[in-house]
């Protein structure tokens, strides 16, 4: 049933809710809220969720069929809903089945539109599988018209929360309603490239910018908030709970279209939306060779390319060797294959990049473990051969499987390292991600209060950290003013360090993790011409 329409909608109208019992399955549109069950530690619980997508459900292609799986007869086993868990980070947003949606509890439908010359009445419903359009929609028109990269694949345009079906030919269109004819009709254009990124299309490659856009929506922008008021609790949850902090509006209404990855002994779930073909979107697995980082539909197609593929190293040249800790220099223009299928796979757990076609610009330095098996890839990060703004890290990643065992930190400590051999200061490609801006925060403060610690006399300035850490005048401020070391002493402002922040930082050193020994490397800043900087001409 369709729920009671306000008379005035505003922000301040609270949005409609039906009572559970009152609506059923095939009613539920994007952009309601309902309560889904999900497992928790303490068992199953039931938990508010936002539908972002609908679709049909998918059939694996590529897995044996099944008596048990060739009937679905309820609705509830033929959809699925992509679903964003309230309060909780986006990185958790998943697929679940129309089964575990409780009915019986209210249902919180969208906040009514209202614009001028359109029909005054209830919501229109929409049947499953087919998203209504999003308030994003004109908000990314500039973007969505966008001219793609060459060659083939196009740069994918998303203007809407279009839902994210099994694959099928994109020149498929959707049968629209006659009320929305009107509106379609305005912007068919940008519903067919809508419809080709929910597809899957590729997007293939290339490292990080990230590009901004105007928005022309009913609620203002909010100014930064000023220094003073800088809460660390208060940030730590914004992080928590709203993912990484992308300037893409584009990159926002992406629907996640990979389940989990297989790559060597390890599996794991994918925390965003990355461009794979079509063929591979919304598989129960995709299987990615450790090596060579190809991807497959199946465990049979992996294992016979295995006694094919002779790699077991980044196809680069080694750099540094300590322990079992290795790092491979590799050039984008060289390697194209392998760096596109790194910044594919990377993409699956960044929500803050925006993938091009062409990495040749790029140097990538990948960070790898030994065993008697081969070098196993940990993380990367990837350099610009010639960056403007003196940057010496686009992007960076641990992988989700090493996480926590402080790789991270080796990456950053890595790119400082070779910052210093080129005698330049450096520092990370904005925006961060949330955890990538917490390792460097925790990085930054780490060493300038070793170096504070080292120095005898007790006297150094701001300009002395620069140049002994390669670390940006702005960034040494900016970790300063977060850890509320200046102080105003006799006309003057000076660096204090406190009780809390010396114990903290006992606390840290106190932590075993892996560091970087500057004996080890053997590297020089490689020198480009100007002819192998021209890159796409």
């Amino acid at each position: 049933m369709s729920p009671p329409t306000p008379s005035s909608a505003g922000d301040a109208t609270p949005p409609p809710i039906s009572p559970g019992g009152t609506y059923g399955i095939q009613t539920i549109t994007v952009g309601c809220k309902i309560y889904i069950r999900r497992p928790g530690p303490d068992g199953e619980e039931e938990r508010l969720a936002e539908i972002l997508s609908i679709r049909d459900k998918p059939v694996n292609a590529y897995a044996r069929k099944s008596a048990a799986s060739s009937g679905l007869s309820t609705p509830e086993d033929q959809w699925e809903f992509f679903v964003h868990w309230d309060s909780f980070n986006k990185r958790l947003d998943e697929w679940v089945s129309g089964s575990r949606l409780v009915l019986n509890r209210d249902l919180e439908w969208p906040r009514p539109k209202t614009a001028e010359g359109k029909k005054n009445g209830g919501p229109v419903q929409k049947a499953p599988g087919k998203a209504p359009r999003s308030l994003l929609k004109k908000a990314t028109t500039n973007a969505a018209m966008a001219a793609s990269p060459t060659p083939g694949p196009s740069t994918p345009m998303f203007g809407e929360y279009a839902p994210s079906p099994s694959p099928v030919p994109t020149s498929l269109k959707r049968k629209m309603r006659p009320e929305d004819e009107e509106e379609e009709e305005e912007e068919e254009e940008e519903d067919a490239e809508g419809d080709m990124d929910a597809e899957g299309e590729m997007d293939i490659d290339g490292e990080g910018e990230i590009e901004n856009f105007e928005l022309s929506l009913q609620e203002s922008v909010p100014e930064p908030p000023p220094l003073s008021s800088f809460s660390k609790e208060q940030e730590i949850e914004k992080l928590r709970t709203s993912g990484s902090m992308t300037q893409s509006v584009s990159e926002i209404a992406r629907v996640k279209n990979l389940n989990r990855l297989q790559i060597g002994k390890h599996e794991v779930d994918a925390w965003y939306f990355s461009p794979y073909p079509k063929e591979y979107a919304h598989l129960p697995i995709l299987y990615i060779c450790e090596f060579c980082l190809s991807f497959f539909p199946s465990p049979m197609m992996l294992s016979r390319h295995r006694l094919r593929c002779t790699l077991l190293h980044p196809p680069g040249n080694e750099i540094y060797r300590y322990e079992d800790i290795s790092f491979y220099e590799i050039d984008g223009k060289r390697q194209l294959t392998w760096c596109r299928n790194l910044s594919l796979l990377s993409k699956c757990f960044l929500d803050h990049k925006t993938l091009y076609y062409d990495v040749t610009p790029f140097m990538y330095y990948v960070l790898a473990r030994r065993d008697s098996t081969g070098c196993h890839m940990v993380g990367y990060f990837s350099k610009e051969k010639e960056s403007a703004e003196n940057y010496n890290v686009a992007c960076i990643l641990t992988l989700p499987q090493h996480q926590r065992h402080g790789y991270g930190k080796l990456l950053i400590e890595f790119s400082y390292e070779l910052s210093k051999k080129e005698q330049k200061l450096g520092s990370p490609e904005k925006p961060l991600s949330d955890l990538g801006l917490l390792g460097y925060r925790a990085y930054w403060a780490e060493t300038i209060i070793d170096l504070l610690l080292e120095c005898p006399d007790g006297e150094i300035s701001v300009d002395e950290i620069a140049q002994r850490t390669s670390i940006t005048h702005a960034d040494i401020m900016n970790t300063c003013t977060t850890l509320q070391l200046f102080k105003h002493f006799k006309g003057q402002h000076i660096l204090c360090l406190n009780n809390a922040v010396l114990e903290k930082h006992q606390k840290n050193k106190a932590k075993r993790r892996p560091r970087i020994h500057p004996e080890y490397l053997k590297w020089k800043p490689p020198v480009f011409t100007r002819d192998q900087l021209r890159f796409g001409w």
